[in-house]
């Protein structure tokens, strides 16, 4: 499949009048749906911006390639734009962008389509291809500029394939490379090619494994492996590391296999990194000190044990809502309300062996995993089992992710030193033993019986809880809920909420929920009643918000916090503050986890409830609307 079988004229934007880079977003994902390739333009923009997120799609050197796989999409697509006075793209080397590439991948896109996308990106680290791009003055010259590009490509691949067959024109070295990136479009394919091409430059002998959408490519094997001087990874997901073991492993995010190429080979060259010993650290200290890729990252660690609970959460959660509706007693066969489909509901939901009941024990397992990799997660399971069985609840949990991951850690360092021979029982008999009977000692025998000390006491604490204290409590918990709108902030909040829902003390999870609701409430209010202040994209973009508020999701708020972040965060936790504070002022239980607006009824003072999400969201709108600038 070509490029241009997903590029049409009416996807072409010669002239892009947007100055924004939100305003491009729009502008290109616009013409998308009028193009009619977009099921959902809305969702679709969510999915790019969430993309965004992540990492700017502004590489440098002129080009932006915003990109999203989703549901959204109906037909895979590319929307072209060029502004030639260039807008600030927040791009990785600082420069106005001024050619960009939208790309639209369905949930469902085909291996063709996907690697077609990746070819586009590999394109574009022409500079020659991206001056005549700019140059163009119509979408007809813009479709042969591509063609042109796409035959040259094929035959220079034709005959680097010749020389790769027997010609001895790499010498210098052996350099392996993994890239990947979180979406596996763009960014994995852009880093692979342009390492590729100064390999060449410089005569290294190179190979360089993608992990992208449509799985690993070009994957390195062990006799490639054994024989490379060095290996280079840049990643923004996790890869399998422990094939690299006793390697000279250069780890760094994927945009620096795009930016900093000649830098990354050199050091491969001279050996400049440490031997990576299958202690699942990513980190190379050398490269800008970013902990959070490495063994003592406890930040991204605790956020991959919480991002992973939350399914568990969420629908154990409304599963135990559901069952509240036939009665708050209904799912016990001894009270007179029983209901033998609330009871299923509760115990697939809660129970003793539902999802409720797997939210320490996961939370401990990928905390581990994150740690030790694969190795770690059955010791942090079963330490988090034990964590949940005595009763220690999340504290216990987060003790037990960590405890077993860096316990494993330990023993990957100790058992180094076995002979080679001994490599494949380690994953299957010494660390899953070892890791689990010294993470489970440790738990029964010095760990658990403090901190259930600890819940029992956080326990009463939360029901001694009145009147300033609580009021107070709410304040901050809602507070937190909008200050990073999803971010590590949130998910602190949320997961104080859960334990205390585990410790039966119903009241902070329901100030947590309510200031959830505020931000995105708030933005639809304000959309709705200072209609001046946003741009028509804005003002249907907050009508979404709608939904989402009252879904307690709270990431709706996100692309108009990013577009717009001092105004939007400081009105969205000043109103979720208030909200949270009055769920607690008004004394409002909330005995589920998750639901929004759905689960209201099963609170004890549901208009009180209702009224305290209504005025903290309507103190957001005004905040806003007096506050911003007018748009039209």
């Amino acid at each position: 499949m070509k490029i241009t079988d997903l590029l049409k004229l009416d996807t072409i934007i010669i002239n892009l009048q947007s100055v924004t880079k939100q305003a491009v977003i729009d502008e290109l994902s616009g013409q998308l749906a009028k193009a009619d390739r977009l099921n959902d333009r809305e969702a679709f923009k969510a999915a790019i911006l969430k993309r965004e997120e992540q990492s700017t799609t502004g590489i440098g050197e002129g080009i932006a390639i915003p990109h999203a796989k989703t549901s959204a999409v109906r037909i895979p697509a590319i929307c072209f734009g060029k502004s030639v006075n260039g807008v600030d793209y927040e791009s990785l080397d600082g420069q106005p962008a001024h050619l960009f590439f939208m790309i639209a991948a369905s949930e469902g896109a085909n291996a063709d389509h996907l690697e077609t996308l990746s070819r586009l990106s590999s394109l574009l680290m022409d500079d020659k291809f991206r001056a005549k791009l700019i140059s163009a003055s119509s979408g007809e010259e813009v479709l042969e500029i591509i063609n042109q590009k796409e035959m040259e490509a094929d035959e220079e691949e034709r005959e680097e394939k010749q020389s790769n067959n027997g010609d001895g024109s790499y010498k210098k070295g052996k350099i392996l490379a993994v890239t990947a990136c979180p979406t596996g479009i763009a960014h994995t394919y852009m880093a692979a090619d342009a390492l590729k091409a100064k390999a060449k430059e410089m005569g290294i002998d190179f190979k360089v494994e993608t992990n992208g959408s449509t799985g690993i490519k070009n994957g390195l094997t062990s006799a490639e492996i054994e024989e490379a001087d060095a290996i280079i990874v840049a990643a923004d997901k996790q890869v399998e590391m422990d094939r690299f073991n006793g390697k000279h492993v250069i780890i760094v995010p994927v945009a620096h296999g795009i930016r900093k190429t000649e830098e990354l080979l050199t050091r491969a060259l001279n050996q400049d990194a440490p031997v990576f010993n299958g202690n699942g650290n990513r980190n190379d200290k050398s490269d800008e000190g970013d902990s959070s890729k490495g063994g003592l990252g406890i930040y991204k660690h605790l956020m991959n044990g919480v991002s992973n609970m939350l399914p568990f959460v969420v629908g154990g959660g409304i599963l135990v809502a559901l069952s509240f509706f036939f009665g708050i007693e209904a799912a016990d066969p001894a009270n007179p309300e029983y209901n033998p489909i609330a009871k299923a509901l509760s115990d697939i939901g809660g129970g003793t062996n539902g999802a409720f009941f797997l939210l320490v024990p996961v939370l401990a397992g990928f905390i581990a995993s994150s740690i030790a990799d694969r190795p770690g997660f059955a010791p942090g399971m079963v330490g988090g089992l034990l964590a949940a069985q005595a009763n220690a609840g999340f504290l216990g949990g987060l003790i037990a992710g960590f405890l077993a991951g860096y316990v494993v850690l330990l023993l990957k360092k100790v058992f180094s030193k076995l002979p080679h021979t001994l490599e494949g029982i380690k994953p299957v008999l010494l660390y899953p033993v070892f890791g689990m009977l010294i993470t489970g000692l440790i738990m029964l025998f010095l760990i658990n019986e403090p901190v259930t000390a600890i819940n029992m006491g956080l326990t009463n604490w939360l029901q001694g809880l009145s009147g300033t204290n609580a009021i107070f409590l709410g304040l901050i918990l809602g507070g937190m809920m909008a200050v990073d709108m999803g971010g590590p902030l949130n998910k602190a909040a949320f997961t104080f909420g859960l334990a205390a829902i585990e410790a039966q003390s119903f009241g902070p999870h329901a100030a947590v929920m309510a200031g959830g609701m505020v931000p995105p409430l708030g933005i639809a209010f304000a959309t709705t009643f200072f209609k001046s202040k946003f741009t028509e994209m804005e003002r249907k973009s907050g009508f979404t918000n709608y939904f989402m508020g009252a879904s307690f999701i709270t990431e709706g708020a996100i692309p108009f916090a990013a577009a717009d972040p001092l105004r939007v965060i400081i009105s969205s936790v000043i109103g979720a503050a208030t909200a949270g504070a009055l769920s607690m002022a008004f004394n409002v239980t909330l005995p589920a986890p998750h639901g929004g607006i759905f689960v209201i009824p099963l609170v004890n003072h549901p208009f009180l409830y209702l009224l305290a999400i209504l005025i903290g969201s309507l103190i957001t709108a005004l905040l806003l609307g007096f506050w911003k600038k007018k748009r039209i």
